[in-house]
């Protein structure tokens, strides 16, 4: 390992410069003064070479920290300290490494330190195989694994003393989080240390086999961590470190596919921080990326966290349902109202989405959480809501009335209609099928494209104030009571109030009148004839036709031909002559039902 920083407190360096100067000087003199021959000297010089090789490329062994490598000149350091000596051992770890460090313009002081670290690690590891019994195969592999460990602790611990030194992080999390990392890659460059100075007591030559493997070997790892670098800063937020928006995508579509097979919910929480944008206006965007680091350390504890841009946050929750969810959520957020910036107090909201009760595809829990997240935000902010239809939708159709995106806000007027279906007594989805006729309604009365969607859109949430009507009221299995029906016929006013902030002129206003009576006997207002809006006039009819033709629980549905003549028998009181003409062309049955206009009728009353 190498140490992150290049200036050192001279309370470390001093003493460990001492004691490397020593040990390479003791090295130098021991190797001198011991008679090698020429094949040992020319020995020593190849396991110089090829550790020089080794050091210059090593191999990194934590994709999260690039400092965080391991040097295969350790396999070569110790066999020569196995067959040569200490001395001979201490020259090739501490010159490789000066070598490399020289030739790549490393600090002075970093490679001073580097190489006192490698001389005081090797002749610690000397002084411990000195003491062990090589003889045996037993022995040499004891003498091996012996003398490795110490090489590799040594160095751990006096590169950990630096860097608990020079940063915030201790000591002993530092050693820690090096002995993790390192585990595995040293138990197998022990085992290549050994085979090689088995093949060298054979024969150096043999070791050849070896060495070229080896080096290959190291150079593969590091071209392979260069790919595995490069899709890791792919999918990571640089400034965070989390997961990044196009990670947050396969992510979620994994844990899907994953969920859906298991039978397991997914919870998707966003999170976005409050008032974000005052910070970066007031303090700068350094102040503001500083915040967003702290947040992002608070997300990490919470599940799989992932930035998506700004100060918008996803976390996913295998396995955690909305309960479970919502519990994790607002962890997170009192995890975040600790925060104490310089900047004042920091809160966020967070909405939840859960697979599969609420959305079942990955677009649609986005959306759903996201509509979560914007109920939060309009509701006073620093909180946590899970997602329910029958309240979040309309603040979605709100946001995206603003916007250009006329096909997301239909999406979100459907969903929003499936919403008050679902409390309703009707079969299917009664709000899309009287969209979907009124549209053709007014088709065939000569509306322009933007009236017949403007009316689609109107009809979808015709009964958009029923969400406000107890439910008891709207299941209730028999005729309703005329307190109940009062209560009941308030559902225009209450879908005009929800809708007038929409900013789409005409639909508050439609769904205000869908009940107005062509005769004037209608509600709330009274009016009649073309005084009521024709989008309301062709709502009414569309509403009422789908209410005849659709089974409820007090009775069976009309064919549509008896639906259609109910309708024309009610035309010119109840509605609008034209209108129900229109629909008659449009189902094909103008003129086939045999009624005329006249009385009201009983049947075409059960629309309200």
């Amino acid at each position: 390992m190498r140490p992150s920083t290049a200036s050192q407190p001279w309370r470390v360096l001093l003493p460990v410069w001492a004691a490397g100067l020593a040990a390479t000087v003791a090295a130098v003199y021991s190797t001198a003064t011991t008679p090698y021959g020429i094949g040992e000297l020319l020995g020593i010089g190849a396991l110089l070479v090829f550790a020089t090789l080794a050091e210059r490329y090593p191999v990194p062994i934590d994709a999260r920290d690039v400092e965080a490598q391991l040097s295969l000149s350790f396999v070569f350091g110790v066999a020569a300290i196995i067959l040569f000596g200490w001395g001979p051992g201490t020259i090739v770890l501490a010159c490789a490494l000066t070598l490399v460090h020289v030739m790549q313009h490393r600090p002075l002081v970093r490679t001073l330190y580097n190489a006192s670290v490698f001389a005081v690690s090797a002749v610690t590891a000397g002084a411990v195989t000195s003491l062990l019994d090589s003889g045996s195969p037993g022995g040499l592999l004891v003498t091996v694994a012996a003398g490795y460990a110490t090489l590799v602790m040594v160095n751990l611990l006096l590169i950990a003393l630096v860097m608990a030194a020079t940063t915030s992080r201790s000591f002993t999390g530092v050693v820690g989080d090096g002995a993790r990392q390192m585990a595995i890659p040293v138990a197998l460059m022990c085992s290549a240390a050994l085979m090689l100075v088995v093949l060298w007591e054979r024969s150096p030559f043999f070791s050849a086999a070896l060495i070229g493997p080896l080096l290959a070997i190291a150079l593969y790892q590091r071209s392979q961590h260069r790919e595995m670098r490069a899709m890791q800063l792919a999918l990571t937020d640089p400034l965070t470190g989390l997961g990044n928006h196009r990670h947050f995508h396969e992510r979620l579509q994994r844990e899907l596919l994953d969920a859906h097979d298991h039978g397991a919910p997914l919870s998707l929480c966003l999170l976005d921080v409050d008032d974000f944008k005052r910070v970066n206006d007031r303090f700068g965007h350094p102040a503001g990326d500083r915040l967003l680091g702290q947040v992002a350390a608070r997300l990490r504890q919470g599940g799989e966290a992932f930035r998506l841009g700004g100060d918008e946050f996803a976390i996913l929750l295998p396995g955690a349902d909305s309960h479970q969810a919502f519990t994790a959520a607002a962890s997170v957020l009192e995890r975040i109202a600790t925060l104490k910036p310089e900047e004042g107090q920091v809160t966020a909201s967070a909405g939840i989405a859960t697979f599969p009760s609420q959305g079942v595809g990955r677009d649609e829990l986005i959306r759903l959480a996201d509509s979560a997240l914007y109920w939060a935000k309009e509701h006073g902010k620093n909180q946590v809501r899970l997602y329910r239809p029958d309240v979040v939708e309309l603040s979605e159709l709100k946001r995206l009335a603003a916007g250009p995106d006329r096909a997301a806000r239909y999406r979100a007027a459907a969903s929003l209609a499936k919403a008050v279906d679902a409390r309703d007594t009707y079969t299917g989805s009664h709000s899309q099928r009287v969209a979907d006729l009124a549209a053709r309604i007014a088709g065939r009365l000569g509306c322009d494209a933007e009236q017949i969607e403007l009316t689609r859109l109107a009809a979808s949430l015709h009964d958009l104030g029923k969400l406000a009507i107890p439910e008891e009221i709207l299941r209730k299995p028999g005729p309703l009571t005329d307190p109940e029906r009062l209560v009941l016929e308030r559902h225009p006013q209450i879908g005009f109030r929800m809708l007038e902030t929409l900013g789409v002129d005409p639909l508050a206003e439609w769904v205000l009148h869908h009940h107005e009576r062509w005769d004037g006997a209608g509600y709330p207002d009274g009016l009649s004839g073309e005084a009521i809006p024709l989008g309301a006039r062709i709502i009414f009819v569309a509403d009422a036709y789908d209410a005849m033709t659709s089974d409820r629980v007090y009775r069976e549905r009309l064919p549509e031909a008896e639906a259609l003549a109910e309708l024309e028998a009610c035309a010119g009181t109840q509605f609008d002559p034209q209108v129900v003409a229109a629909l008659a062309r449009e189902l094909g049955l103008d003129g086939r039902t045999g009624a005329s206009t006249g009385e009201p009728h009983v049947r075409a009353a059960v629309a309200v």
